[in-house]
């Protein structure tokens, strides 16, 4: 996803800092059939705080309370994630991680609805034609203007700025805070502003920047596996996370046939509860070492967002690729180990 469009983006940016304090009552009932869990929470989208807390009775969690206005919210349930939406005046229903009800909520799902329309349209069109993703692009944004223009004081337009914001460059959001300070006091921007800062000093060509987790009473630093002679592959992931699950077979496949050349894998566990992940090794038979109970620490030294994210650090200390997966992760390193053959 593009960046938005000019008028679009002001009116949300004016919106940050301009939004009426309106207080009024919610009920929210979540449907959660499936759920072995005894409580449910509802945490504040942006700052991560918990709002409120219920116990699950017979695969329901109901809520109910007072908000001075409307907030994004996440429904939490046994420490995962179970749907997002407006906690708003009103009263809501969630199911399979939709929720109806209240006004917000329903311009969310025209949102989704919208786009998923876009995204059908260019679904439908023949594998004989090249995707265009210039004019898939166009349409996203000419949702997205759509929506702005006429929300840009509640929840939903901070979230669209939010989808937004993550594809831009790190200058453009510096551009859009300097443009609207008010926007730098959301939480989530402001990580994501020091995260680009973060990824654009450990980018290809960077020094390696060392880290400290401790585990068990014990310290593990990254600094402990680098510049041992050999090339370092570090894998950043989740035993939660299906993607980094998937990508472990490359990295067994490229350690298998380089291990011996001078390639070493480490694994770094984020956002994971260490029991998860100990499980997840085992289960899954990563026979790499692992640097357990990361959670932020790494990811946001590094400036990740999102995972598995992988990064290679030659002998010296220097970071010679990041963000390579599957066939690009194995050409690169064929050239490293096998040069002529690459060639």
């Amino acid at each position: 996803m593009k960046k938005i469009a000019g008028l679009a983006a002001l009116a949300l940016l004016a919106s940050c800092s301009n939004q009426q304090k309106q207080s009024g009552s919610y009920v929210v009932t979540a449907e959660l059939p499936e759920t072995t869990a005894e409580m449910a929470y509802l945490i504040n989208y942006d700052t991560s705080d918990k709002i409120d807390s219920t116990a699950i009775i017979n695969g329901v969690a109901s809520f109910s309370g007072e908000i001075e206005e409307p907030v994004l919210v996440r429904l939490i349930v046994d420490g995962k994630r179970a749907g997002s939406f407006v906690l708003e005046e009103g009263e809501i229903k969630v199911a399979d991680r939709h929720a109806v009800g209240g006004e917000l909520n329903q311009l969310m799902d025209e949102l989704e609805g919208d786009l998923a329309a876009v995204d059908s349209t260019f679904r439908s069109v023949p594998d004989s034609i090249p995707f265009d993703k210039k004019a898939y692009i166009a349409a996203q944004n000419k949702v997205y203007d759509k929506y702005f223009k006429s929300n840009e004081n509640n929840p939903v337009g901070y979230y669209i700025f939010l989808q937004q914001a993550y594809d831009m460059s790190l200058d453009e959001l510096n551009q859009a805070i300097q443009n609207n300070p008010a926007l730098g006091e959301y939480q989530r921007i402001s990580k994501l502003q020091a995260g680009k800062v973060a990824k654009a000093e450990t980018s290809e060509g960077k020094p390696y920047k060392d880290f400290e987790v401790v585990y068990n009473d014990s310290t593990y630093r990254l600094s402990n596996y680098v510049g041992n002679g050999k090339y370092l592959l570090v894998d950043f992931w989740a035993s939660w996370c299906g993607p980094c699950i998937r990508e472990t077979k490359v990295i067994k496949e490229v350690l298998e046939k380089y291990g011996d050349k001078g390639l070493e894998v480490l694994g770094v566990a984020v956002w994971d509860e260490p029991e998860n992940t100990l499980k997840g090794i085992e289960q899954h038979q990563l026979p790499w070492q692992q640097i357990i109970n990361s959670q932020n620490i790494a990811t946001d030294l590094y400036g990740i967002p999102s995972i598995p994210c992988l990064i290679v650090i030659d002998p010296e200390g220097t970071i010679v690729a990041r963000d390579r997966r599957g066939d690009d992760l194995k050409a690169f390193l064929a050239e490293i180990f096998e040069p002529a053959k690459a060639e």
